[in-house]
């Protein structure tokens, strides 16, 4: 047994013999057995006791606690706080609350005394009960799979973890333990009250699932073993859906983009949006109905551009693109060329000028239209355009739309349209029409970059001389070419 503990101690939780451990101990068989485990296995630990102020003789426990510590030499630090007014005051269950004011504990003393992970003593049985708790919520495979050996809960530290080292004993054996090397747990009576769901799981749900299957708990451990494995493997496939459909990440916003996110299947587009609310809710509970109402946006024909989620979170499709994102995010209008004013900027030929988020507009002037044609027939890049340059003059200008604005777009052989109607047809986000830069000589607009140029300054077959217009991005640095 001991030397199972070490492979467990050593490689599954990652944990080394010259840095501090932070053990959660309750005074019960589960920690207790947790931290004589990892002082007898030689590890330098910091019990750490908090009290939840539910029951009267919780201070009693405390000093218990203490005593033991104190008896094997052992470091002590007690904390605690009143729970229920917490958990009144945040609206939170109280074991919610006792949860976050237990780990926020643990936590900011592990940063204080800079330890390597705060250890708790998870055992199998709480594993079963873990896992039925998020299969009774409708959870998928991220929460069947159970907890792990070692991990991290970005809510409480980004960098510390939290390891299980007890995971794979049953809460009967730790008593034996405790027993065999001398260690007296105390009671804990807030376990018997089923006023807690956990409690309700462990006395009543479980005995009556044994009804059916006498070997229920190993089963459901079994499964959740199981899936880790396939857990693994989604979120290596997920990593690089994420890579190929994500083209931003804020602190308040991720950006998908459509397309891509549309063309996997339901079961990835749930797990990304998943990952997506994960990456700004740390450890929030995503449901399978929140995650079928982002799908459901994602896939209406109807003009539905926003949903909420949960915990603040909604998610918003603007065209071409996806935002998951809180209700208070400033959305980003760097993804779009936009003028940095109101007044108009005169473009030369040649020359370039900058717009706002890091864009900008090059102009050059071509000689040889033999080649113009051929690189316009070959562009698929809507930012690039080729004109004829015969009735355009030497000086243009970039400019937001105006009331009135009409435009004669390519194709429609000289038939003009407003510019308002234009960006209806063409699906512009809307919150990037008013900035949006319109190339244009003198009141007429030549060229909608992104979109349309003018139809009567297309390449045509009398065409002698021709000039180059590109957006470029803030993040394409390649040099631009100018060909004479």
């Amino acid at each position: 047994m001991e030397e199972n503990f070490e492979t467990i101690l050593t490689g599954e939780c990652g944990l080394v013999k010259d840095r501090h451990i932070i053990v959660g101990v309750s005074g019960g068989p589960d920690s207790l057995c947790l931290m004589e485990v990892l002082r007898q296995a030689g590890y330098p630990i910091i019990v750490a006791y908090f009290d939840h102020q539910l029951r009267p003789d919780s201070g009693a426990d405390a000093r218990m606690v203490e005593k033991t510590a104190a008896r094997l030499m052992l470091a002590c630090v007690i904390g605690g706080a009143d729970v229920r007014d917490y958990a009144e005051k945040n609206k939170l269950s109280v074991e919610e609350a006792a949860r976050n004011l237990r780990y926020r504990f643990m936590f900011d003393l592990a940063r204080r005394r800079n330890a390597q992970a705060v250890a708790v003593g998870h055992t199998a049985d709480d594993q079963v009960e873990t896992v039925l708790m998020h299969f009774i919520r409708g959870s998928g495979i991220a929460g069947l799979k159970g907890m792990s050996y070692r991990s991290i809960i970005k809510t409480f530290d980004p960098e510390i973890p939290i390891v299980r080292p007890l995971l794979h004993l049953w809460r009967e054996e730790t008593v034996v333990y405790c027993a065999v090397h001398g260690l007296r747990p105390l009671y804990d009576s807030t376990n018997d009250s089923l006023n807690f769901q956990r409690n309700r799981i462990r006395h009543l749900l479980i005995p009556t699932l044994e009804t059916y299957n006498p070997k229920f708990r190993e089963a459901l451990l079994r499964m959740s073993q199981s899936l880790k494995s396939d857990y693994a493997f989604v979120m290596e496939s997920l990593e690089q859906a994420w890579k190929e459909t994500v083209l931003a990440v804020e602190d308040d916003i991720v950006t998908f983009d459509l397309e891509r996110l549309s063309a996997y299947s339901p079961g990835f587009q749930r797990n990304l949006i998943r990952h997506a609310m994960q990456t700004l809710r740390p450890n929030v509970e995503v449901t399978f109905n929140t995650l079928e109402r982002a799908r459901h946006l994602l896939a209406s024909a109807a003009h539905l551009s926003r949903v909420d989620l949960k915990a603040g979170l909604q998610i918003f499709r603007e065209e071409r693109l996806v935002y998951i994102c809180t209700t208070d995010a400033e959305l980003p209008f760097d993804l779009w060329p936009q003028m940095p004013g109101n007044e108009p900027l005169p473009l030369l030929t040649p020359g370039q000028v900058p717009l706002a988020g890091g864009w900008r507009v090059v102009c050059e002037r071509w000689r040889l239209p033999a080649l113009a044609v051929e690189q316009a027939e070959r562009n698929e890049d809507p930012f690039q355009v080729w004109l004829d340059a015969g009735e355009l003059p030497e000086s243009l200008e970039l400019r937001a739309r105006r009331q009135g604005d009409s435009f004669e777009p390519l194709g429609m052989d000289g038939h003009s349209q407003k510019i308002s109607d234009f960006f209806v047809n063409e699906k512009v986000p809307q919150r990037a029409r008013d900035r949006w830069p319109l190339l244009c000589a003198g009141d007429e607009i030549v060229w909608i970059p992104g979109y349309r140029p003018a139809h009567r300054h297309r390449l045509k077959d009398d065409t002698r001389s021709v000039v180059y217009f590109s957006v470029i991005r803030p993040s394409d640095s390649a040099p631009t070419e100018t060909i004479v």
